[in-house]
């Protein structure tokens, strides 16, 4: 494959040549920047369809360049193919050797969390008890096990990129101002998948009484009937759970009724529901459109048919009270640190994780941290403010609190966030005003639907730092935390451009900069960031 790319940029930089022009000229004309048109005249980088249709006309290659970046597309296909094929020969020979010695005994679906989840499947897809049990423990007594294995690993490697792509093509243009957002930085295009409009972008709540404004109300559903393709892929989504040790517990959350952002208010309905509902229908969405892509499958209406059922259209993502809208809270976690003789200047230090393979989804992405659903502890209406989302999630993921964590058993303090029960580091930063927690955006995700709360937290006061930065720690949603200095436009650049960001989490990232790179005066020296519009720049 690498001589392949390579060839492919010999033939770019022959027919440049051949046409007798710069690579700066060829550069404006396609408008991408010169180094990136000479790292991929030497076989290095990757650009999309439209780069090559574009650079052949610029060119006067007569669809030379089209054809060959099409021929470089097929032979990738074939060699990912071949590659998934050996991995799941080696997982198969790998369980045969588990199966010969006995080590598949008793599955973790005899548990108390996995036991709700396939109770939860017989239930709505009107199943004899048990019926959900049998089935998942048949599935992963036989090669189906391997097979899901590779399968759920090959996610992780298809680009954020590719998957905005695609739910480009899917849903096509929108109407009613809806967009979805992405950036340049400098000339580099990083999309998303997250829609949006043009007064929910740029802005900069104040996350308190007067601004966050999110209410529950009483609004009942109809029942949830699993179906057709809809009850297969539940009862596959319980035995991927099964391999990867995901955690799929009967909690509630909630789902968005209405928003409006007015008048630098958060003004908002939520009603109750259910996370398995939701992991076990609408999330099955992201998966379904991830193995299409996977697989070289084409990404349309009557190949995704969990899609064309419960996300069909624009219509359908922007309706959020007609259906099952859950989400939740993504929060840029930024921390002043004083000038260093090694490190340099006083900057701030921002947060990244990596997603562990338990979580339902985002796995193996990149994601500003914290990141979590929005759903309550104990006091329903209390904690329907999207603060209380946000606080809670700093106390688990970053501050170590586990007898916050939603997933685990049933909550048993009355009030888990009272400030006897806080953390150090939280009762600090909370005793002394010391923490500014903004809203900077809100979409809507067309990967599963969901509404995504894009935030900042900032620490302005460098003591922090220095009192409680060894204290600060990744739970077991993150596979790892990385820290990134504001100061650092090449690495922050190259961050940005990441195709292993989930969209959600570069959605919240890129509007926590630019909110950050406003307050954060010369501490902050990030790369140029232009947002696209709808019309693509």
């Amino acid at each position: 494959m690498v001589e392949l790319r390579r060839e492919l940029g010999r033939r770019l930089a022959a027919c440049r040549k051949a046409a007798g022009m710069s690579q700066a000229s060829v550069a404006e004309k396609v408008f991408v920047d010169r180094t990136r048109l000479a790292h991929l005249e030497n076989g290095r980088g990757q650009a999309d369809e439209e780069f090559w249709r574009s650079v052949d006309a610029v060119l006067g290659a007569g669809g030379l360049l089209v054809r060959a970046d099409l021929e470089f597309r097929a032979a990738k296909r074939v060699r990912e193919r071949q590659w998934r094929e050996a991995e799941l020969a080696a997982v198969a020979e790998e369980m045969d050797g588990w199966r010969a010695n006995g080590l598949l005994g008793v599955l973790a679906v005899n548990n108390g969390v996995a036991s709700s989840a396939v109770e939860w499947v017989d239930q709505h897809g009107g199943l004899a008890p048990g019926t959900s049990r049998r089935r998942v423990a048949e599935w992963l007594r036989d090669g189906s096990r391997a097979r899901l294995s590779v399968e759920v690993g090959a996610r992780s490697r298809v680009g954020r990129s590719r998957i905005a792509e695609e739910l480009g093509k899917f849903y096509g243009l929108a109407d009613g101002g809806y967009r979805p957002f992405g950036a340049f930085v400098g000339d580099v295009e990083v999309p998303t998948s997250v829609a949006v409009r043009n007064d929910w972008v740029g802005v900069s709540l104040p996350l308190d009484a007067e601004h966050d404004q999110v209410r529950l109300v009483n609004a009942p559903r109809q029942g949830v009937e699993l179906r057709g393709r809809g009850l297969d892929h539940a009862l596959r989504r319980v035995a991927e759970s099964e391999i990867g040790s995901v955690r799929l517990t009967d909690q509630p959350l909630y789902r968005l009724l209405s928003l409006d952002l007015v008048d630098g208010v958060i003004r908002g309905e939520v009603g109750m529901g259910s996370f398995l509902e939701y992991a076990l229908t609408v999330d099955l969405l992201e998966s379904e459109l991830v193995d299409a892509i996977a697989a070289g499958r084409p990404v349309r209406a009557d190949a995704l048919p969990l899609r064309s059922r419960y996300l069909p259209d624009w219509a359908a993502v922007t309706d959020v009270g007609e259906r099952l809208t859950a989400g939740g809270v993504l929060s840029l976690f930024a921390v002043a640190r004083p000038a260093d003789p090694f490190r340099g200047p006083a900057d701030f230090a921002v947060l990244v994780q990596q997603r562990s393979p338990h979580v339902v989804n985002g796995s193996g992405r990149l994601a500003v941290v914290p990141k979590g659903f929005h759903g309550p502890l104990t006091d329903y209406r209390a904690d329907a403010r999207i603060s209380a989302t946000l606080l809670r999630e700093l106390e688990e993921e970053l501050f170590g609190r586990g007898d916050v964590d939603s997933t685990r058993d049933q909550q048993r303090a009355a009030v888990p966030m009272h400030p006897s029960r806080l953390s150090e580091p939280m009762r600090w930063l909370l005793d002394g005003q010391r923490m500014r927690m903004e809203c900077t955006g809100f979409g809507l995700n067309l990967v599963s639907g969901n509404y995504e709360f894009a935030c900042l937290t900032v620490v302005e006061d460098e003591e922090f730092w220095a009192r409680f930065g060894g204290a600060v720690e990744a739970n077991w949603e993150a596979t790892g935390l990385r820290v990134y200095s504001t100061l650092d436009r090449e690495f922050v650049a190259e961050l940005m451009r990441d195709e292993s960001w989930s969209n959600e989490g570069l959605f919240a990232f890129l509007l926590g900069l630019r909110r950050l790179g406003e307050i954060g005066g010369k501490r902050v020296d990030l790369p140029s960031i232009r947002w696209t519009t709808a019309s693509g720049r």
